[in-house]
């Protein structure tokens, strides 16, 4: 009797241990999902933040979030489920798939083309060599008046 007892109670204790890992798990996931989507009401917001008033798509979307999570479909199944409903501006972040990769990568590529387009600039005005001044003497300052006269008519 004593031997049934603690068998149970071990039991009992090792399946609320993995019902509570998993009810965790899908909190989580929940959770992570939501933050890699976005509202698609206009406000701009992360899925599980956007908290103005009025938004007709929030709660509805959360919902579908949570029902998919609960039925274990794997997180690529359900992105792409609320991108086939709403549209690739449900996504958060763009995708590491196709043209998609060249809002990644061009940020990365532009800021380092215009680092170094500024240093070959500023190589070249640091080693350029200082103009001379052209002298000019009272004749060709004559013959700049003397034009000046004649167009204008003085």
């Amino acid at each position: 009797m004593r031997l049934f007892r603690r068998f149970s109670t071990s039991l009992l204790t090792v399946t609320l241990s993995v019902l509570l890992l998993g009810a965790s798990s899908d909190r989580a996931r929940f959770s992570d999902l939501g933050h890699r989507m976005m509202c698609v009401c206009g406000c701009n917001q992360i899925l599980l933040e956007c908290n103005h008033v009025g938004c007709t798509y929030s709660d509805r979307m959360r919902e579908q979030l949570m029902a998919a999570t609960q039925r274990e479909s794997s997180d690529d199944n359900i992105l792409q489920a609320f991108v086939k409903e709403y549209g690739t501006t449900v996504l958060a972040a763009p995708t590491m798939r196709g043209f998609d990769k060249v809002a990644w990568i061009m940020p990365f590529a532009v800021f380092v083309a215009g680092s170094l387009l500024a240093i070959i600039v500023i190589r070249n005005w640091k080693n350029r060599r200082p103009a001379h001044a052209v002298v000019h003497g009272p004749q060709a300052l004559d013959h700049y008046r003397e034009q000046a006269r004649r167009e204008t008519s003085l």
